[in-house]
């Protein structure tokens, strides 16, 4: 009785705790806070945070928010020599974001993002964090107001603004601006220590970042010292009419010398397309490798990347594009080049564009040591904003992987495909 008693008690406080949370929370997540880009349908191609804000600050303002999404997964996989491993129709893992966003002065914020879960941690860690500065007032009020109006400054542990796809990318459970399922096959994204300056007037931006180099940080010294990564954007956004809006970037991003490049290969989230290929928690995806591999002695490598990235949008058509260039390898050895092409075209329609029905092609070729290879990904399907942090996804997925360099390995005459679908809540 005592035991069922306890329970009880434990269970009421638990109970109490979760609906007082709740309770806290749901008076959190639709406060605006300054110079914000939104976690649900209205962040939708919003790209860089907005420079411009008609909040005001009224003192220190917490928003707390959430990430949640899951997937049912129906693929199947062959390759020539028969040897992948058979897929069934099933759920993936639910994966969980915690966002904290804090108003700490007059255009002073903060970010952190945790991963509650994901496909590759099951445990909690801290994803990325930063400090965005658009004003000086909390040093003085009006200070350098009319530099400020142009400028801001974003530094912290964070994820590097190189090229516009990580704006329209699934970050672990941080799915909604994705209008697909998977990320790109080369998936530019990366958390390292770094600083960004920004310039913005009349629809122009531009962007100056330096990192550490780092995915994971550390003060014991090598034998290959990690140099800076240097990179840069710049883009002109105009809205023409009530209907019509574009953008074009341009983004570089140069590795001058490191032992491990990690542009391609800094997601320790996981890809969309569980166990295909029987690549690990990177499936379907693919990583340009510039430094030696696991086991073989150290080596410093180089690559610089160029990303090119058109966006349109008139009335519900959107089309955005992608044209990537990286070229590197170790130090003192002849260059390889490897490319990437995507295109998206997508119909948003419905009262408040609620719908939408589009599709994705991408390609990636490149140079491997071993000979030339290709991969790529079509998508085609459509989603569903039940209100503007509700969303569910449908789509039809085909990659296939071709080229002189996978003969002899488990890509030669590799494909998967199959239908996925994709329910995600972001507030």
């Amino acid at each position: 009785m005592k035991t069922l008693q306890h329970i009880s008690k434990y269970l009421s406080l638990v109970l109490l705790f979760i609906f007082g949370a709740v309770g806290i929370a749901s008076a959190q997540f639709d406060r605006d806070i300054q110079y914000y880009t939104y976690p649900d349908q209205r962040g939708l191609n919003q790209f860089e945070a907005p420079f411009e804000t008609d909040v005001e600050f009224d003192g220190i303002d917490i928003r707390l928010g959430a990430s949640n999404a899951l997937q049912f997964q129906g693929l199947s996989q062959d390759n020539d020599a028969g040897s992948l491993p058979e897929l069934e129709s099933n759920f993936n893992l639910a994966t969980s974001n915690l966002d904290i966003d804090a108003s700490l002065g007059q255009g002073l914020r903060m970010h952190l993002r945790t991963y509650l879960t994901s496909q590759h941690h099951t445990e909690a860690y801290v994803k990325s964090g930063y400090m965005q500065v658009d004003r000086l007032d909390f040093i003085s009020e009006g200070l350098l107001s009319g530099l400020m109006d142009k400028l801001r400054i974003k530094v912290g542990h964070m994820e590097l603004n190189y090229g516009d796809n990580h704006f329209r990318r699934t970050d672990n459970a941080f799915a909604i601006h994705n209008p697909f399922v998977g990320n790109y096959i080369m998936d530019s994204f990366t958390t390292e220590v770094a600083g960004e300056i920004y310039y913005a007037d009349k629809g122009l931006m531009a962007m100056f970042g330096v990192s550490n180099g780092k995915l994971n940080q550390s003060v014991v010294a090598s034998d290959i010292k990690t140099h800076a990564t240097v990179y840069g954007k710049v883009a002109y956004d105009k809205k023409m009419s009530e209907g019509m809006r574009y953008r074009l970037s341009a983004s570089v991003l140069n590795v001058s010398q490191s032992p491990s490049i990690y542009l391609y290969s800094g997601d320790r989230a996981g890809s969309r397309y569980y166990s295909v290929m029987d690549d690990g928690f990177r499936s379907g995806r693919f990583a340009p490798s510039f430094t030696p591999g696991y086991g073989q002695p150290p080596a410093a490598g180089e690559m610089t990347a160029f990303m090119l990235n058109p966006f349109v949008k008139f009335q519900g058509f959107e089309f955005y594009g992608v044209y990537e260039n990286t070229t590197g390898n170790i130090k003192g050895n002849d260059s390889r080049t490897f490319n990437q092409y995507g295109a998206e075209a997508l119909y948003r329609f419905g009262a408040n564009e609620d719908f939408y029905i589009g599709g994705r092609y991408n390609l990636v070729d490149g140079e491997m040591t071993s000979g030339d290879i290709e991969i790529d990904r079509f998508n085609v399907g459509g989603g569903w904003f039940l209100t503007k942090n509700v969303m569910a996804k449908l789509e039809y997925v085909t990659q296939s992987y071709s080229g002189d360099g996978y003969v002899g390995t488990k890509y030669e005459g590799g494909e998967f495909n199959g239908i996925m679908m994709e329910a995600i809540i972001s507030f």
